[in-house]
């Protein structure tokens, strides 16, 4: 075959050749007269390659004495590490400090109780409270104690009729939509069923109890099987006597599963000592105890004492200043100075605190009538409208004592310390108390004292002048009269 066909051949094989894997060519004749695509190159003659050791000469080497010693401390080293930190574990786990197992807590030792005796101090009764059950639930409100609302007449035992409402004061279908929605919000809600209520004596005549009582647990039953959840009933030191109290017990606690919510029974007792209040919380099997010991009792050394008596019984007693008599705190404390006072105290106490509608924002009680309710408070005066001064300034003063209320509300549920804390009196005068309450590890409080450490952190204050995580030398502290001071130190 001649050159020429040579050529040719080579040009059909490209033209048959996959268009990619062809050589790319130009118009002209390459430069230096090479072909387009062809690269030269140079391969090295010996080229060098790494192959690493082969098996027999790399367990030589690791057979040498210095790897072998090498590997041994390795281990050893190892396992002392290990060791070491199993005993460190140990010996952190052996000496940290047991926490203390938390007390059976109920509902109604979570927080406040708030009591509504008069359900036509709300606009539109029952269904008013329902509708401020969500401003109640910011407040950390724990339980709701309304009534009583059952139909009698004064002293007149033939009228009353535990199981049929006061028209006046609502009826069925809005109680159990305050019961409904209340559930939602995680409040309970407890019926004040004290049979005379309007008359002289609240159980009639002693010759009456043992029928009175039997209408009462007619009734208790009646209701709980609508969804309330305690029964509340006053001077039961009296019912107490009568031979259906164990009964009308039973039908309260009922019988109830570990999945069951408690139900509680709460009573309430007028001009009874402390001593004679612990007996009765220890003899009666009442779950809650309400008694009028801060409003008779006469100066801080005897409410220390009622409080060094009962401290140890906080999970059964309740304490309120006015509540007993369902009457605002505002007839106690009569400045907002003291309302402020007697709110941290509460507050503060072993105990559960109770409060009156109104004891929120200072409300006062004017009279024996029961002052309507005030709500709306956060609403400004529209401007370059006609502002009566007085009542802005009373509507400012609501204001503040109701974020007074609600933080020391939210501290309490909280801080472990003042929920379920150990309780312990500093000092006390004639016109001064002072109690320290300590839980375990938690954070410690002291409530207006005099014997305190070095410098503490000012939690709340009734003056202006001792801001909030303000630190103070208690050397040198000075609490103005009528004033009220919580102080947290580590």
């Amino acid at each position: 075959m001649t050159k020429d066909a040579e050529i040719d051949m080579k040009e059909v094989e490209l033209r048959e050749m996959d268009p990619e894997k062809q050589p790319m060519t130009g118009d002209g004749p390459p430069a230096g007269g090479e072909k387009n695509g062809t690269v030269k190159v140079k391969v090295p003659d010996n080229e060098v390659t790494f192959t690493g050791l082969s098996k027999e000469e790399l367990m030589k080497v690791a057979g040498t004495p210095g790897w072998v010693r090498t590997r041994w401390a390795l281990l050893i080293l190892f396992w002392l590490g290990w060791i070491g930190m199993l005993a460190g574990a140990i010996v952190i786990i052996v000496q940290a400090p047991r926490c203390k197992p938390i007390p059976e807590m109920n509902w109604w030792n979570e927080g406040p109780l708030y009591q509504i005796s008069d359900t036509e101090a709300f606009a539109d009764g029952l269904a008013g409270v329902e509708a401020r059950l969500d401003e109640l639930n910011k407040l950390k409100v724990k339980g709701l104690v309304l009534g009583p609302l059952h139909s009698v007449q004064p002293d007149m035992l033939a009228t009353l009729n535990l199981k049929e409402m006061d028209p006046t004061k609502g009826n069925e279908p809005a109680l159990l939509a305050v019961l409904e929605k209340a559930h939602k919000k995680g409040i309970s809600v407890v019926l004040d069923l004290t049979p005379n209520y309007l008359g002289s004596a609240p159980w009639f005549s002693p010759s009456d109890l043992d029928d009175v009582m039997e209408k009462v647990n007619d009734a208790a039953e009646y209701w709980l099987g609508l969804g309330v959840d305690g029964i509340k009933v006053s001077d039961f030191t009296l019912a107490t006597n009568s031979v259906d109290w164990s009964k009308f017990q039973a039908t309260v606690k009922g019988n109830l599963t570990e999945e069951t919510k408690k139900r509680v029974l709460m009573g309430v007792v007028e001009n009874v000592s402390d001593v004679a209040l612990s007996e009765l919380v220890n003899t009666t099997s009442v779950d809650l105890v309400l008694s009028d010991l801060l409003s008779h009792s006469n100066g801080g050394v005897q409410r220390i004492m009622a409080m060094n008596t009962l401290s140890s019984q906080q999970r059964s007693v309740a304490w309120g200043l006015g509540a007993a008599h369902q009457g605002q705190l505002s007839k106690e404390a009569t400045t907002p100075a003291l309302i402020r006072l007697y709110q941290l105290l509460l507050f503060t106490m072993p105990g559960t605190p109770v409060f009156t509608y109104g004891d929120e924002i200072g409300l006062q009680a004017i009279g024996a009538e029961s002052p309507k309710m005030v709500w709306d408070i956060e609403k400004e005066p529209v401007e370059a409208a006609a502002v009566n001064d007085t009542a802005e300034v009373q509507r400012k003063e609501y204001v503040a004592v109701r974020k007074w209320f609600r933080s020391l509300s939210e501290l309490r549920v909280k801080e472990r310390s003042l929920l379920h804390g150990d309780y312990y009196p500093l000092s006390s005068s004639a016109s001064s108390l002072s109690f320290l309450r300590i839980w375990d590890q938690s954070e410690r409080y002291i409530t207006a004292g005099l014997e305190l450490p070095e410098t503490a952190t000012v939690k709340l204050a009734t003056d202006a002048a001792l801001l909030v995580d303000l630190i103070v030398t208690l050397d040198k502290f000075v609490l103005a009269p009528g004033q009220a001071v919580l102080l947290q130190f580590p």
